[in-house]
């Protein structure tokens, strides 16, 4: 092949789009405590919206209320129904319950860490599996130690990367990316169980057997399945690759400002968020409100289900789509 057949080739090839077979490497520190200080030093007002939510421990009771009452009301039910009213109703309590005990791991419902630990623990008693406790412990370091390798457990094992390379693969990443969110830092990086664990592990339990015993296995089934399906492929997931998988090389944390923020404790605002871990959801708006000149122009997105079209069909885009550096290039908060 002569230097212009090759040439061409290339461009075709470039046309198409390869996956990478790399993450994205970064040497330098990641872009929220830099930003956060810009803004603060411009807009020091910001700091009148931090602190918790009042209204937060109101909202997560009656969520977990009527998804427990909608589990024992489901008992008697077919699979099919079953698995109709988890996809299209539980599985957005269930995720609520989720991203709200994302906000009780910055402390964001009580002053005191204990009071939003407790509560917690009970906002994951409809997810049916323990992880309040657990997801705390990883996910600051998530803030602390944003990219880092074998620190960020958000990241993909490179594993998965290497496995993850085409629609077929992409696909069934996405409806199984709780369990390789739940594995991946027992697998990578462990960390043994405190006394906070047990007692999530046996409240956890003590429900799900009570549920069992009274209710029947419909009923905690239920319970699971809007667990599994809603951090799936739903459109409450998208936000789990719309945070921080790479679609654009200059960029590692995107917002979103669509509906669904409604639902999710405003995790869309998710620049703003890790600007300002210190804020609840409910006011991240206010944040870009404030400092617009600070948001407008970095990429965003208006619908989460597309975020999860985009990442399968896209030939370029794949679990090495993320930022990482080493620990060297990364200054602690």
């Amino acid at each position: 092949m002569g230097f212009e057949g090759k040439q061409r080739k290339e461009e075709e090839e470039e046309e198409e789009g390869v996956m990478a077979t790399d993450f994205f490497w970064s040497y330098t520190d990641e872009p929220h405590a830099s930003r956060r200080r810009q803004i603060l030093s411009q807009y020091p007002q910001i700091k009148q919206l931090f602190g918790p939510d009042p209204f937060a421990f109101l909202k997560i009771a009656m969520v977990v209320v009527l998804q427990l009452w909608t589990a024992t009301y489901l008992h008697n039910a077919g699979w099919l129904k079953i698995l109709i009213v988890a996809y299209f109703f539980g599985s957005f309590l269930n995720h609520n319950l989720f991203l709200a005990i994302h906000e009780l791991s910055h402390n964001l419902a009580f002053s005191k860490p204990v009071y939003n630990r407790w509560l917690g623990i009970f906002a994951n008693l409809p997810i049916g599996v323990p992880m309040s406790v657990t997801f705390q412990k990883y996910h600051l370091e998530h803030h602390r130690f944003q990219g880092v390798d074998r620190v960020d457990m958000d990241i993909p094992t490179l594993t998965e990367a290497h496995l993850v390379r085409n629609i077929v693969s992409k696909s069934i990443w996405v409806i199984l990316q709780l369990f390789f969110y739940a594995f991946r830092p027992i697998f990578i990086k462990p960390k043994p169980p405190g006394i906070w664990e047990f007692v999530n592990l046996s409240i956890q339990l003590a429900l799900d057997a009570g549920i069992v015993h009274f209710w029947g296995w419909k009923s905690f089934g239920y319970l699971i399945l809007s667990t599994f399906v809603g951090g799936g492929m739903h459109p409450m997931a998208g936000h789990f690759i719309s945070e921080h998988y790479v679609f654009k090389p200059d960029q590692e944390t995107y917002s979103y400002y669509g509906p669904l923020n409604l639902m999710t404790w405003s995790v869309g605002y998710h620049n703003e968020h890790h600007d300002f871990p210190r804020i609840p959801g409910t006011k991240l708006q206010k944040v870009r409100e404030i400092a617009p000149e600070f948001y407008d122009n970095l990429d965003s997105y208006k619908s989460w289900s597309q975020v999860i079209y985009m990442y399968i069909m896209d030939r370029t885009v794949g679990p090495f789509s993320r930022m990482k550096r080493n620990i060297s290039t990364k200054k602690s908060e």
